[in-house]
């Protein structure tokens, strides 16, 4: 599975705090490698990330970056790709099915993004021309670029939900873990 590092860029810590919280659990949840997130410092997101890959499971490393261009320069030194979820770009599917990525950035804009991003961009795409959330552009994008394989990745936490048709199921604990793993 390729290597998918996402960057929110320009996060406003008073304004953007819930839906940056949201593209980096979505972007864990649907097979991200790594968060960064960039603009305003905001240990509460990153310790919140932190904290849910550590009850839930899986490896999602999380940082601050300060200066962005300096990131995705040396990403893109290092052989990556750098993809831009924008509204303004070509439909992503054509990117998605013409080239196979291995490392890719994928930048999250928050608020308005700057020209440069653009520019440094290999690939300007957008999962519709239309106002949309940032969670949804993320959601789809990996979902298309992992081909649905990212659904069944496994999650080894101290917490897990068994999927059920009608009620609820959470288990604790690594030993209840082994126990419904037994029983599956």
């Amino acid at each position: 599975m390729a290597k998918v590092c996402i960057l929110r860029l320009g996060h406003r810590r008073l304004r953007d705090q819930r839906i940056t919280t949201h593209v980096f659990l979505t972007a864990r949840a649907l097979g991200a490698t790594e968060g960064v997130l960039c603009g305003e410092r905001d240990e509460s997101v990153l310790r919140g990330i932190e904290k849910v890959s550590e009850v839930w499971g899986g490896k999602f490393p999380i940082r601050y970056e300060e200066n962005w261009q300096l990131f995705i320069r040396k990403k893109k030194r290092d052989g990556w790709k750098i993809a831009h979820l924008t509204m303004y770009g070509i439909d992503f599917r054509r990117v998605l099915l013409k080239k196979k990525v291995d490392k890719c950035v994928v930048v999250v804009g928050a608020g308005k993004v700057p020209q440069e991003i653009y520019e440094l961009a290999d690939y300007n795409v957008s999962v519709t021309n239309q106002p949309h959330s940032e969670v949804a552009a993320t959601a789809l994008f990996l979902d298309r670029l992992f081909g649905g394989k990212e659904l069944g990745k496994k999650f080894e936490g101290k917490i897990r939900i068994v999927p059920k048709a009608c009620g609820k199921l959470v288990v604790h604990g690594k030993n209840s873990l082994r126990d419904i793993n037994e029983s599956d």
